[in-house]
């Protein structure tokens, strides 16, 4: 159980800071309202506040927090922007959740 609140808890972080990063990215490069950058904010600070829930040392959930943000962001690309991810989009991010779960959830002895 513990393995899928803490995948969980990554793919809710990936979200918030994927939003808080597109929004931006809307008003900049797409011409949409400054306004965006409030919620924009709120989302990264929702995803800095995420990753202090996690119970390993921070660099540790950093680094295997980056997997699955490899995965939630291609998710994005297709689901979002309409593009659908390749075969190695595909295999890529799975290598990268593969790896999240290797520093996650290997054996730790001291």
């Amino acid at each position: 159980m513990f393995e899928l609140k803490t995948i969980a808890l990554f793919f809710v972080t990936a979200v918030a800071e994927i939003v808080g990063c597109y929004l931006p990215y809307l008003w900049l490069k797409e011409g949409k309202s400054a306004w965006l950058l409030v919620p924009a904010s709120l989302s990264l600070a929702l995803f800095a506040w995420l990753l202090s829930l996690h119970p390993a040392a921070a660099g540790r959930v950093y680094a295997a927090y980056g997997g699955v943000y490899v995965f939630v962001a291609i998710m994005w690309l297709w689901l979002v922007d309409g593009i659908k991810p390749t075969a190695w989009d595909i295999a890529g991010s799975l290598v990268a959740v593969v790896g999240m779960a290797i520093i996650m959830f290997a054996p730790r002895h001291g």
